[in-house]
C-alpha cells in the first residue's frame, strides 16, 4: 500500500480492523505518539521540574556541608581563638572605669597635668555618651603651660591604668593672643614659649545592670566644671 494514494478524509478509525497492514502500523505509531506526548505533558515535565528544585537544593545542602566540614575541621582552633578573645576583652574592660571610679580617674588626669606644669583654666567633664557596653565621657580642657609640658601631659595620661584618649587639641602662642588682643601683633611660638592649650580627651566606663549611665550623668552634673 503506497500511504501517498491514501485519501484521509475517507479514512475511518472504525473500520481500522479492516485496514492494511501498513495502514495498522502507521495508527499504532500516532497512537503511541500521542499517548508518550501526553505521558509526558502530564507526568514528565512536572517530574523534570521537580528533578531540578532537587538538584539545586542538593547544591545549596552540599555547600552548607562543605561549610560545617571546616569549621568542625577547625573546632578546636575556633574555640582557642574566642577564648583569647575573652581574655582580651576582659583585660580591655579591666581598663574601664566603674561609675564609683570615674572621679578617682578624673583626678588622677587633672593632677597628671598639674605635676607637668600644666595651669589649668578649665577642666569639665561633659555629659556622658552611652555606647553599647560603655559611655564615653569628654573631658573639655584649656590650660597654659610650653610644649614640652603638654607632650609629659599626654603621654602621662597615656600612661595611666585607665583609657585616655586625646581627641582633639589646639595650641595657640599665649604671646601671640596677647598681641592680637594689644594690636601689636606676635611671632610664632617656640618650644619653650606659653601655649594655651585647648583639648578634648575621652574617657570610657564600663556599664553594667547595676551601673547605667544615667547614674552616671547625675554625678558627672553635680560635680560641673572646675575653673582655676
Amino acid at each position: 500500500m503506497n500511504l501517498s494514494e491514501i485519501n484521509f478524509n475517507d479514512i475511518n478509525i472504525q473500520e481500522a480492523g479492516d485496514w492494511p497492514p501498513a495502514g495498522k502500523a502507521v495508527l499504532v505509531v500516532l497512537v503511541v505518539a500521542v499517548v508518550l506526548g501526553a505521558g509526558y505533558y502530564f507526568l514528565i515535565s512536572d517530574q523534570l521540574d521537580q528533578l531540578d528544585t532537587v538538584e539545586r537544593e542538593e547544591q545549596t545542602l552540599r555547600q552548607e556541608f562543605i561549610e560545617k566540614q571546616r569549621v568542625a575541621a577547625n573546632l578546636e582552633a575556633f574555640r582557642s581563638q574566642l577564648k583569647q578573645m575573652e581574655t582580651d576583652l576582659e583585660v580591655l574592660l579591666r581598663q574601664l572605669p566603674t561609675g564609683t571610679e570615674m572621679p578617682d580617674l578624673l583626678e588622677n588626669v587633672s593632677n597628671t597635668g598639674k605635676k607637668n606644669g600644666l595651669e589649668f583654666e578649665l577642666f569639665k567633664p561633659e555629659a556622658e555618651q552611652p555606647r553599647d557596653f560603655y559611655a564615653a565621657k569628654p573631658i573639655t580642657i584649656k590650660a597654659k603651660g610650653s610644649y614640652h609640658q603638654f607632650g609629659a601631659f599626654v603621654s602621662g595620661v597615656a600612661a595611666l591604668p585607665r583609657i585616655v584618649t586625646l581627641e582633639k587639641a589646639t595650641l595657640t602662642s599665649a604671646t601671640a593672643a596677647k598681641g592680637a588682643k594689644g594690636g601689636n601683633g606676635g611671632k610664632g611660638a617656640t618650644v619653650n614659649e606659653p601655649l594655651i592649650i585647648e583639648a578634648t580627651l575621652q574617657t570610657y566606663r564600663y556599664m553594667d545592670e547595676n551601673n547605667t549611665a544615667a547614674s552616671a550623668a547625675g554625678k558627672g552634673a553635680n560635680k560641673g566644671a572646675v575653673k582655676k
